[in-house]
């Protein structure tokens, strides 16, 4: 009889499902990040050009206000691949646990 495979704790491959969903969920953040970045920096200059003075906390809240339905849009594409990953992973599991489940009831795989 072996011993079962125990799961290493090292970190995913980028090519596994996980690794995946890491890099692009990474990806996908830091794009809305930078996006709320940009759009402040815009209500910022255009305020100033007109000569008012905005507050830096009221033009992020304007900003994330601004960004999250255009990020939907703009960044569609990378929301999609972290769909798709996630829906990989969720697979992954799965399949994983019913393996676990029939070896548990002493069926061979």
């Amino acid at each position: 009889m072996t011993a079962p495979e125990q799961p290493e704790s090292s970190p995913p491959a980028a090519g596994s499902p996980k690794g995946r969903l890491a890099r692009d969920l990474a990806l996908y953040t830091v794009a809305r990040l930078g996006l709320v970045a940009v759009v402040t920096a815009v209500i910022l200059g255009v305020a100033a050009l007109v000569g008012v003075e905005f507050p830096l906390i009221v033009a992020l809240v304007f900003a994330l206000v601004v960004a999250f339905p255009l990020s939907l849009v703009l960044f569609k594409n990378l929301r999609r691949k972290v769909n798709l990953d996630i829906a990989a992973v969720d697979d992954d599991r799965r399949r994983a646990r019913a393996d676990l489940h029939a070896r548990l009831r002493g069926e061979q795989g």
